[in-house]
């Protein structure tokens, strides 16, 4: 089995869009050496295994919100929240949900396609999209938006944001995060895992992500790897190197 691919690499002769998912420009951010790495050498860094039961949690709000869209109808955690909105229907709603297509924007002076899979999208009273984000856990604390781990929330957000106002749609200054928290208070599981709806709002700032594509298509140019880093991977990368 070998760990270094040899496809969706960047080629800088290449006239050919270069697909640019949302998750690796947070790899970017993350680490410009990882980044180099994975996306013109074909060396990706140690994949995480898949939360089933995340995407269990994700597909089944979809279902919910996809009754009520064919009603154009509210949901309970709008009127609970008093959200003036309604789930938006639009012919190519499945295709921005896939994984591998999503909603697409090709920035013409980087050639770079950018692209990311929205789990839902909601319409206000104005006629401007609201991006909305599922996530689910189970904690007895309160979801605080403020530590370090969701500032990447914020910014995957943020650039479904971008892509939609790049491709012509009017679209809300606030997002939408979907929180489905399972509760450890009962005293019997009788298989079933009771979650309950919360909603937290981000009021997105897209400014810097156009200058971020730029500083991207500057390294993916590049012959020369970016040097180390703090991120956890490039320090591994460091520590290994100097015993081999």
């Amino acid at each position: 089995m070998s760990y270094k691919r040899t496809r969706n690499l960047y080629e800088p002769n290449s006239s050919e869009p270069f697909k640019l998912s949302r998750s690796k420009i947070e790899l970017f951010l993350e680490s410009p050496r990882m980044f180099y790495l994975d996306r013109r050498l074909g060396i990706s860094k140690p994949s995480m295994p898949g939360f089933s039961l995340n995407s269990a949690v994700d597909e089944l709000l979809k279902r919910e919100f996809d009754l009520l869209r064919k009603k154009g109808a509210q949901h309970e955690i709008h009127k609970k929240y008093k959200i003036d909105a309604v789930p938006y229907s639009h012919p190519d709603l499945d295709q921005w949900r896939n994984n591998f297509v999503g909603k697409q924007y090709l920035h013409e002076q980087t050639n770079l396609l950018i692209f990311g899979a929205v789990d839902d999208v909601w319409i206000n009273k104005k006629g401007e999209l609201i991006v909305v984000d599922y996530k689910s856990t189970s904690t007895s604390k309160d979801i605080d938006f403020n530590d370090e781990w969701k500032q990447a929330y914020k910014r995957q957000m943020d650039i479904y944001r971008w892509i939609f106002k790049k491709s012509g749609f009017k679209v809300a200054k606030e997002g939408f995060f979907v929180y489905a928290n399972a509760s450890k208070d009962r005293p019997r599981f009788d298989g079933k895992l009771v979650f309950e709806l919360t909603l937290h709002e981000h009021i997105g700032d897209t400014e810097w992500v156009e200058d971020v594509i730029f500083k991207i298509k500057k390294i993916l140019e590049s012959d020369t790897i970016p040097p180390s880093d703090d991120s956890e991977y490039s320090q591994f990368i460091d520590e290994v190197a100097k015993v081999i």
